[in-house]
């Protein structure tokens, strides 16, 4: 590919991204996935309860919008929308994220993961809504960890996946506390009552999803120390665990309602969260010219 070519097809990427359109197309991913979370969270507060009928993870989740009238056509809305967040985060892994540090490697490293995690979790909701089913969190998490262990280094492989979970959890839960996610937000366009109440949510929600999150990477991680399969677990199967702490289910209520606030705070996210991609830098800046004379111009970022 020629280098006028490949500077074309940037400049095509970063004009699809910077686009209204495809904005609004992440943020309807922002109010599928806070869909999913409060589904997921309602699921694990009835299991807390004595009702442990359903999981309480994405196929229970999707089982429980499926049994809804008109059920269908919200799940092809879900769907579309975690393609969206797909997208997006995988934009961001090309173009930077709109954050002062957004172009580090690092942070475009993390968005691509991210783009992969919701990839999947869109080729999930696509296979369901198309009558392929899926077995449970549990099951697939079992199912793959032991593929991987059939073969040579894929005992290191499930144990990479499982610190990556935990490390994804306590960031998680440390981002949280410090309160990392405003910058991600447009805190501007929010009044005081509005930001106390958004940083609230934030700080409860991505803190218990980190949790969960981390407890899945243990018990991966456990699965590979151990070379059990039978000992990994998925998001539902770690939710239980909670109940089963000297804490009881009240420590799994705890916990889902968190998830809950999770949802909410997607909710949040939808309306304030920065999703332009960077374009030539930091997003926010202005490009500088030259005018005749040598006075300087300025040129309007792409928003």
């Amino acid at each position: 590919m020629t280098t006028n070519a490949a500077d074309g097809m940037e400049r095509a990427g970063r004009q699809v991204a910077g686009h209204k359109a495809f904005h609004v197309f992440c943020r309807s991913g922002l109010v599928a996935r806070g869909v999913l979370y409060l589904l997921i969270g309602w699921l694990a507060v009835q299991i807390g309860l004595g009702d442990g009928g359903r999981e309480a993870d994405k196929q229970g989740a999707l089982q429980t919008v499926a049994d809804r009238p008109g059920g269908t056509a919200m799940l092809w809305l879900l769907a579309a929308g975690f393609a969206g967040l797909a997208l997006w985060r995988f934009s961001e892994a090309a173009f930077g994220q709109p954050t002062a540090d957004g172009r580090k490697a690092t942070k475009r490293l993390a968005s691509f993961g991210r783009g992969v995690f919701y990839s999947a979790g869109f080729a999930t909701m696509l296979n369901f809504v198309l009558g392929q089913g899926g077995n449970s969190s549990n099951e697939q998490s079992k199912t793959y960890t032991a593929r991987a262990m059939e073969h040579p280094g894929g005992r290191w492989l499930v144990l990479a996946v499982g610190v990556g979970f935990l490390a994804w959890g306590v960031g998680s839960v440390v981002g949280a506390v410090r309160r990392k996610f405003l910058e991600r937000l447009n805190t501007g366009r929010m009044g005081p009552r509005t930001r106390t109440v958004v940083k609230t949510l934030g700080v409860v929600g991505r803190a218990s999803r980190g949790v969960v999150f981390g407890g899945v990477g243990v018990f991966l991680g456990y699965a590979a120390v151990t070379f059990d399969p039978g000992k990994a677990k998925g998001l539902d199967g770690t939710l239980r665990q909670f109940a089963g702490t000297p804490a009881g289910p009240w420590l799994l209520i705890v916990v889902a309602a968190g998830l809950l606030v999770f949802g909410v705070y997607s909710f949040c996210e939808a309306r304030w969260r920065k999703v332009e991609a960077v374009r030539n830098g930091v997003r926010g800046r202005r490009r500088t010219g030259r005018r005749r004379g040598g006075a300087r111009r300025l040129l309007p970022q792409v928003r």
